[in-house]
């Protein structure tokens, strides 16, 4: 085992520190700057993405995934649904010089209420028993698909309006199970009815593109959590149709908006690549929409740690530059320690 020993700026706060992990014999890191690893909050390790939508991945993918966010600095990774044959298998077992995996398993979507050949549809009079067993496999939070558009012979239809997937009662017993195993529940949700998920009790909203500042104080009043993802929404295109341009000017202003609003009511702000991005995008984007850079930071580290409840003082990241001048210096980490091992 090395002791590893860094003397220069830690971030996000950005004081001078000395840092050691490990045991053994010291050995210096390099770099100039040090975060405690990065957090991506909101991934899918067994999708991806093609032309014609998102689409299954398999144990080697996820797995190689995995590899690049560890040389990327990614300590941990919140996967919120998948392929829970691979996903749970990840997260119980631990392995050296990778992320470590906090699991939901599958998406907890009706028969038409997600993206088509991505989950096994949940009747709502199997939601309970559905949730047992996913924590019973070793589960540590539920991923609830809150709401989704109509879909059709070729997925989703686009435009077309979000509607809840299960009654409001059916999801009060829903969370109240996953509450009473000690687990808790991510909830995906881009329509009015994030309102109605948070006063039910859900513990992080999911994209949540038109949560409200009403919605915020309740879900921060409990020290919930808020995964933006703004990156999964992709630039703007300037092809696009004029209806969708001003959609998507009104979402950034909406979460420029909010933002800020969130972090003042004590929401967690958390940073997810979703199924398009990275941790270095989101912080990125998290600061050009209304949050401070130390902010941006700590969304995708101490904000996130603290969340998550992630332990241990043995994941180091160490860069040259400091990525609060250009958050592209995150994806590009001079040193990378994971659990005592350094990897890079």
């Amino acid at each position: 085992m090395t002791r590893w020993v860094f003397d220069g700026v830690g971030l996000p706060a950005g004081e001078q520190v000395h840092v050691e992990a490990g045991t053994g014999d010291p050995e210096p890191l390099p770099g100039r700057f040090i975060l405690p690893g990065l957090v991506d909050s909101h991934c899918h390790l067994t999708v991806g993405i093609t032309e014609r939508g998102p689409v299954p991945l398999d144990e080697a993918a996820a797995r190689a995934m995995l590899e690049d966010l560890g040389q990327a600095g990614v300590r941990a990774v919140r996967d919120v649904g998948g392929d829970r044959s691979v996903t749970l298998k990840l997260a119980a077992g631990p392995e050296d010089g990778r992320p470590l995996v906090l699991a939901a398993g599958r998406f907890v979507a009706p028969e038409g209420g997600y993206f088509p050949g991505l989950y096994e549809p949940v009747p709502a009079e199997h939601l309970l028993a559905t949730v047992e067993a996913e924590l019973d496999a070793g589960a540590t939070w539920i991923k609830l698909v809150g709401d989704f558009p109509p879909v059709g012979p070729d997925g989703p239809l686009r435009g077309s309006p979000m509607t809840p997937n299960y009654e409001v009662d059916a999801v009060g017993q829903l969370i109240a199970a996953v509450h009473a195993r000690g687990a808790r529940v991510a909830a995906h949700t881009q329509s009015e009815f994030v309102g109605e998920l948070i006063r039910l009790g859900v513990d992080s909203v999911e994209h949540g593109t038109v949560i409200t500042a009403e919605d915020l104080e309740v879900l921060g009043a409990r020290g919930g959590a808020w995964t933006p993802t703004i990156t999964a929404y992709g630039p703007p295109n300037p092809d696009d149709e004029p209806e969708r341009v001003e959609k998507r000017r009104a979402l950034d202003e909406r979460l420029t908006a909010l933002l800020p609003v969130a972090r003042r009511y004590g929401v967690q702000v958390l940073a997810g690549s979703d199924m398009v991005g990275t941790v270095a995008g989101e912080v990125d984007q998290l600061a050009k929409h209304g949050l401070t850079v130390t902010q941006a930071l700590e969304a995708a580290t101490t904000s996130a740690i603290d969340f998550l409840g992630l332990t241990g003082v043995d994941d180091l990241v160490t860069y040259d530059a400091d990525p609060r001048d250009d958050a592209e210096i995150l994806a590009s980490p001079t040193a990378v320690v994971l659990r005592g091992h350094r990897i890079r």
